[in-house]
């Protein structure tokens, strides 16, 4: 029902900075949990960030914690996704997801296209 379109990917140096966009469709991007999650070569996929529908609950894996910053503007239909410290661990491609579960960590339903994130060393 709601459609998602990633943005702000591209090639960095590590220690750099790249902040991603996901513009969200429809009239009930406030009913949703937001998150967004990436995948590697040969790795799992993880959830990187995720906030919630009012944005006062926010998760990060550990391994971004301090460096990257998940925000929402209901009134613009877009969630965000501050990278800062960039490293090359850091490289995959970034997927912007929703969710209407209770829950920050699963039952993501919708999902974007991705962007491609690659750190050079």
């Amino acid at each position: 029902q709601v459609q998602l379109v990633e943005s702000g990917g591209g090639l960095v140096q590590a220690g750099g900075s790249l902040r991603l966009s996901c513009a969200a469709s429809g009239r009930t991007f406030s009913r949703y949990n937001m998150g967004w999650f990436r995948q590697a070569p040969g790795k799992e996929r993880e959830l990187v960030a995720a906030i919630s529908r009012n944005g006062r609950s926010l998760y990060y894996v550990d391994s971004v914690k301090g460096r990257f910053t998940i925000s929402r503007d209901n009134a613009k239909n877009t969630v965000y996704l501050q990278m800062n410290s960039l490293k090359p661990e850091d490289t995959a491609v970034y997927h912007c997801a929703a969710s209407s579960s209770a829950s920050l960590y699963r039952e993501y339903d919708y999902w974007g296209q991705g962007t491609q994130v690659t750190v050079s060393s």
